[in-house]
């Protein structure tokens, strides 16, 4: 294991290294929450495949193929076609309104009445991102050093906040097109080819296995249609995807680049679950089908070639860790706490200018180590995680898309739909269960439902916010501010 554990330890020192490299170029808030805007098309696709593909798509979906065969590749495959999605309609337009979180979106299209309760929804759902991607660790390090998983979680989130907190998305940009790149050479290089040869070829994993593991549709179409909802939905909204998109350095470079990246998590989908299934011939019993992953890399892997794989694994686990950390502290600053800060100045309190890096810096710490403290207090994440992505579709899809799409949407309605989608969503799972289908699909219908009808009886949005809006949409509104967009007194 001496030569595994010198890949690992260059990999984190180089990690550290360029989280040092990105603090020298993050002077101003710009630089820090979304690199300057400045990103070309072949960083923006490494980044953004590589913030989207985490541990739950590298270790969670080959398991799904250890659990279902080729069928399991549809949790990934849902959310690249959630990132074509995102890239071929609505990335061009996102990029132009020159924000850095989804409620400025909201608020200057419904003029300044998104708020907090958004705000509040997307910080739950990053915060439970970021903690997932922490616990997964502990599988890791696990199969490397042989760590108790407290110690696994402190390593890795240390690691993480560490050169999150010093470069911002600079640091985080450089870490994750080299963790782009292990990826692609550990997993899709590397790994899927030998586990395909160990497991004696698709001829003998045919042999093998029921023809069910072969069956595009075998782990069920409510399966399917419900990965859609949440995953490929999720990925049109989510605070961690969207200021990705802010990164990009024109409409182009966020569209293609998207495509591009969108494409590359299709493949990574498919191979996951072909080197699932190849574990499922070589183990058949595993206890636990989320072990398949470790298993065949410890047992299955040349020296050198294990520790690159592994290596691949902690890339993919950092870099949706890092990118939802991030996103975590800006809405936690900017759509919460500066709306509180404002409230307390117009009340009479300090209006005194402060360092805008070194408050975004201090609310990634403070994060990062929320983070880690829930990571290591939480045992299985997969209901929290499932109350966070149903909370932010089922919450926020509407608005959102409404936003974008549909010009008689109110701020009215945009609320309406906010509280009764996330009001609908909590209730139904605490009837049918956390993990029920049931939740996702009424509480949409219930959020649309209540934005149409309350959008169309109250008054239509002001001319001016509209006239300003589509200015921005087409890249000529107001010249980007330091300053995150001013929500209005009325803000909830």
């Amino acid at each position: 294991m001496a030569v595994d554990y010198a890949v690992i330890v260059v990999y984190l020192a180089g990690m550290l290294a360029m989280g040092w490299w990105g603090m020298r170029r993050a002077k101003s808030k710009s630089e820090f929450l979304v690199a300057g805007r400045r990103l070309g098309p072949s960083m923006y696709s490494g980044t953004m495949a590589a913030i989207v593909l985490g541990g739950a798509s590298t270790i969670g979906g080959v398991g799904l193929g250890y659990q279902y065969g080729l069928s399991g590749a549809w949790m990934v495959f849902t959310i690249g076609l959630g990132l074509l999605a995102l890239s071929i309609f609505f990335s061009a337009r996102i990029a132009r309104l020159k924000v850095y979180t989804v409620s400025e979106m909201l608020d200057l299209r419904y003029g300044g009445r998104a708020g907090i309760i958004s705000g509040v929804v997307m910080w739950a759902y990053t915060l439970m991102l970021a903690v997932t991607s922490t616990i997964a660790y502990a599988t890791i390090f696990d199969v490397l050093f042989d760590v108790n998983r407290t110690v696994a979680i402190v390593l890795g989130g240390t690691i993480v906040v560490a050169y999150s907190t010093l470069g911002g998305m600079w640091s985080i940009t450089l870490t994750d097109m080299v963790q782009f790149v292990v990826k692609t050479i550990g997993v899709l290089l590397l790994l899927l080819p030998i586990a395909v040869i160990k497991a004696g070829g698709f001829s003998e994993m045919k042999a093998q296995l029921p023809t069910e593991y072969f069956d595009p549709l075998g782990i069920g179409g409510e399966t399917i249609f419900t990965y859609v909802l949440i995953y490929t939905f999720g990925m049109l909204i989510g605070q961690d995807i969207w200021q990705r998109v802010f990164t990009a350095r024109s409409d182009r470079t966020a569209r293609w680049g998207g495509t591009v990246a969108g494409t590359y998590c299709l493949v990574y989908a498919i191979a996951g679950a072909v080197i699932g299934t190849a574990a499922k011939v070589m183990y058949p019993d595993l206890a636990s089908a989320d072990a398949a992953f470790a298993t065949i890399v410890k047992d299955e892997l040349p020296m050198g070639v294990r520790g690159l794989v592994l290596a691949a694994a902690l890339a993919a686990v950092m870099s949706t860790s890092s990118g939802a950390l991030i996103a975590c502290a800006t809405v936690a600053n900017n759509d919460i706490w500066s709306r509180l800060r404002g409230a307390v100045v117009r009340d009479g309190g300090s209006g005194e200018p402060h360092d805008e890096v070194k408050g975004n810096r201090a609310f990634i710490l403070i994060m990062g180590i929320a983070v880690i403290l829930i990571a290591i207090a939480l045992n299985d994440v997969v209901e929290a995680l499932t109350v966070a992505y149903n909370l932010l579709v089922g919450g926020l899809l509407v608005p959102i898309l409404g936003g974008l799409l549909w010009r008689r949407g109110t701020a009215a309605g945009a609320l309406a739909a906010v509280c009764v989608g996330g009001v609908a969503v909590i209730g139904l799972m605490a009837y049918y269960g956390i993990l029920a289908n049931q939740p996702i699909y009424y509480g949409l219908l219930s959020s649309l439902a209540v934005y149409v009808v309350v959008s169309l009886a109250t008054p239509p949005t002001d001319a001016a916010v509209l006239a300003a809006w589509r200015e921005r949409l087409a890249g000529r509104g107001a010249p980007e501010a330091e300053a995150p967009v001013e929500p209005s007194p009325s803000g909830v």
